[in-house]
């Protein structure tokens, strides 16, 4: 089979594509820009693309299925010339669907948590010997790709509510009809494709009403709206479930009919998706002592509280968090778990912490950190067809004249460089890279 990927740079996308080259499929793509790691990957499989850009010519006839990214046009070239082609051109959830009509679909849904949830149960799935395939948003380590398709009875996937292609405007949670769901909780983001939250919360609705007949989902019992959501279901035939945060110990450890787990997460937010996890795990067939004792040598995904350093004085985290939602469960959670000073630098980089009717959403989520700095990186300015955001502006949508602003890339990656890190929590949260900072050789004078 032949597939061409339209925007194969993405993090999902590329991960596909060098899944079904693994799986022997003829694989070509393009894309305008593709950053690493992504770019390194496809170069190292040999299908990363000659030159960046848009080419029709490389659209023919004997192409199978054209994947179809987000980051493309509705306007692409090589799109237009597929579809006078009458070729079939697909979306990626669409085509996870298309390979998993016969399998168990466990889906994880939510405004946060998503990633770290769904590792976990990876995680654990792989320890227990299982047979599955899956789709998640970050690298995890023992996992060589972030997707797998195959011809395992079970996937498990992790579902984003973005939309889907620049011609399937629909949520991409909506094409996956599970057997199975998490959904961690529910806050507002997107606010380029959700104008409003009562639009973004009806997402959520219209998911749950997609799952296939008796299916099971388990919720966070402590989000109100959540709660409200499920409660105004009409699937009578669904199985509602709720959790909540997994209880820890005074020194953080799970007590387990008298045996002792380390809880090897940071924060109330994490117990909640460990929770979520374990009985999705259970309801595999996986006993809670084996998820506790597997659940220790998890050691996390990729930016979700990924450690840069751990000295008894001084941590350093990198983490995705970017709605606000994510930024103030991580800050609050961090700050409660260390009895250490906190200091949190916070990239706006997505299209809703861009927009300055969103940035109220922000109020208050760095509260709990000592000392805050938002940063902007003008190029995604560029990028998002964004204007300039003032810095009163932003100091008063956090609700803290004391934030620091600081609106271009050299002047952040020096303020980081010199930073005195001997004493403290850093965090550093974003969707982004901060604008390419290297944090693997982060000067150790520093630290």
């Amino acid at each position: 089979m032949r597939v061409h990927f339209i925007a194969i740079g993405g993090a999902a996308m590329h991960n596909l594509a060098l899944d079904l080259l693994a799986s022997g499929w003829e694989v070509t793509g393009s894309d305008d820009e593709i950053y690493e790691p992504a770019l390194s990957r496809l170069i190292d499989a040999g299908i990363s693309p000659e030159n960046f850009g848009w080419f029709e010519e490389k659209i023919t006839t004997d192409i199978d299925v054209v994947i179809l990214g987000m980051h493309a046009k509705k306007e692409n070239p090589e799109l237009a010339k597929a579809l006078d082609l009458d070729l079939k051109v697909v979306s990626y959830p669409e085509f996870i669907v298309s390979q998993s009509i016969n399998k168990q679909r466990i889906v994880i849904a939510g405004s946060h948590g998503k990633t770290t949830t769904t590792s976990i149960i990876l995680h654990i799935l792989k320890n227990a010997g299982l047979s599955f395939d899956y789709l998640v948003g970050s690298y995890i380590e023992g996992f060589d790709r972030m997707t797998q398709v195959s011809d395992a009875p079970i996937i498990v996937i992790e579902g984003d509510e973005y939309l889907s292609s620049p011609i399937d405007l629909v949520p991409k949670i909506h094409h996956y009809k599970p057997h199975i769901s998490i959904i961690t909780g529910i806050s507002w983001d997107h606010i380029n494709v959700f104008p409003t939250f009562e639009i973004y919360t009806e997402q959520f609705s219209k998911y749950i009403s997609l799952h296939e007949q008796n299916a099971t989902i388990f919720y966070d019992q402590e989000d109100e709206v959540l709660c409200r959501v499920v409660q105004q279901s009409e699937r009578k035939d669904i199985t509602f479930v709720p959790y909540a945060p997994m209880a820890l110990n005074p020194q953080k450890q799970i007590n387990f009919d008298g045996v002792l787990f380390d809880f090897p997460l940071i924060g109330h937010h994490n117990q909640k998706n460990a929770s979520a996890a374990m009985l999705v795990c259970e309801k595999l067939g996986i006993s809670q002592f084996d998820f506790f004792n597997d659940l220790q040598s998890f050691t996390g995904a990729k930016k979700r509280l990924q450690v840069l350093w751990n000295k008894p004085q001084t941590k350093g985290f990198l983490d995705f968090a970017h709605a606000p939602s994510k930024v103030k469960a991580t800050v609050t959670s961090v700050k409660e778990w260390f009895n250490l000073p906190l200091i949190a630098f916070l990239e706006l980089h997505t299209f809703s912490s861009l927009n300055e009717t969103f940035l109220s959403e922000y109020k208050d989520s760095l509260n709990s950190a000592d000392q805050s700095f938002v940063y902007i990186d003008g190029h995604t300015l560029q990028m998002k067809g964004k204007t300039a955001i003032e810095n009163a502006t932003i100091q008063a949508a956090f609700g803290d004249p004391a934030i620091q602003i600081i609106t271009d890339k050299v002047t952040l990656h020096q303020i980081i460089t010199d930073f005195n890190f001997s004493n403290g929590v850093f965090l550093f949260m974003s969707s982004g890279t901060f604008s390419q900072f290297d944090f693997k050789s982060f000067p150790e004078k520093n630290i």
